[in-house]
């Protein structure tokens, strides 16, 4: 295999790499596109003595994050910022896009890569595992993620960032406290996993009561604790009766929902669209509001992190516009 042909072999998972980094899948393409025209550029230099051909490719991806991190203010979710609002604070909303968001990944960007390996990067790509992982210095997130994630060597992540095997070990430990002292059960692993038919009848639930407007319904889909974030709003809930009176206040406002599934960030997604009668822009058809990355549990939805972006419907390859 040549650099060429190795390079595309292995983007999927360097893109998935670089989103761990940086929070944009936006980001991270860019960021494996510079990595491959790098590798083209100096293909020459490449030294199978110091490793294979996937070992080299993180190694320039991985610098040109922390490269492109330089001065960057870290991607986030509502809920990173501050403490919950109650229900009542969620009815005069204010978007804040001049925050950097953190952004959700489409599983279908993984697609055609290795089921195995499919498989492994979507448990490291929860959303709110990523967005904890952005707490974390930009060399330590690196550190983490190589080790972790990826479980290179100590001497491997140290040829990598070059640098020693003794420094690569103090920013693991430091990175593991920095991350536990964060939030212990940040990425959901506290978690008890649902199986795959209690995650289908959740979600049939779940979508059932929204496009009925259900309130009731759609709260005996969650837990108790459960959390809702709107991002580019930096307003969150949490707690399910917040949730339910706001959602109530939300499907008051009149017209009609339909949804349609997804996967993102290797969870289920739903993306809504709306029909209202009387709101500029979705008076005549149902079309695209927001995306919903879905946290399940055995017992429950967990979390709901809803992005308002309308630019998401291209990139997970959905329509503007559902037809009557």
């Amino acid at each position: 295999m040549d650099i060429a042909q190795a390079s595309e072999a292995y983007r999927p998972e360097l893109l998935a790499h670089c989103y761990r980094m940086l929070g944009s899948p936006h980001d991270a393409e860019d960021v494996v596109q510079e990595t491959m025209l790098r590798a083209w550029r100096f293909r020459d230099g490449y030294d199978e003595a110091r490793g294979g051909v996937r070992t080299w490719l993180y190694r320039i991806a991985t610098n040109a994050c922390l490269t492109f991190l330089e001065g960057q203010r870290r991607r986030a979710l509502p809920a990173d910022l501050g403490g919950p609002s109650s229900a009542a604070d969620l009815t005069a909303m204010t978007a804040s896009p001049e925050i950097p968001w953190l952004e959700p990944f489409p599983d279908s960007w993984l697609a055609g890569t290795d089921p195995g390996m499919v498989i492994e990067a979507r448990d490291s790509m929860r959303i709110a595992f990523v967005a904890t992982l952005q707490y974390l210095p930009p060399r330590q997130r690196a550190v983490l993620i190589l080790r972790d994630v990826l479980a290179m060597s100590a001497a491997e992540v140290a040829g990598l960032l070059e640098t020693s095997v003794a420094s690569v070990n103090s920013a693991l430990q430091r990175a593991r406290a920095h991350l536990a002292a964060v939030s212990p059960a940040a990425d959901g692993s506290g978690l008890a996993e649902p199986t795959d038919a209690v995650s289908r009848d959740l979600l049939e639930r779940y979508m059932a009561a929204f496009t009925a407007l259900d309130v009731d319904a759609l709260l005996a889909t969650l837990r108790e604790d459960a959390l809702l974030q709107m991002p580019p709003f930096p307003q969150w809930l949490s707690g399910r009766d917040d949730v339910g009176a706001f959602l109530a206040v939300a499907f008051a406002r009149g017209g009609s929902y339909r949804l349609t599934a997804t996967r993102a960030n290797g969870q289920p997604a739903v993306a809504a669209y709306l029909r209202r009668p009387g709101r500029a822009g979705y008076q005549d058809a149902h079309r695209f509001l927001i995306l919903q990355v879905l946290t399940l549990a055995s017992d429950g939805i967990a979390r709901i992190d809803a992005f308002h972006d309308s630019d998401l419907c291209e990139e997970f390859g959905l329509p503007a516009v559902l037809p009557d």
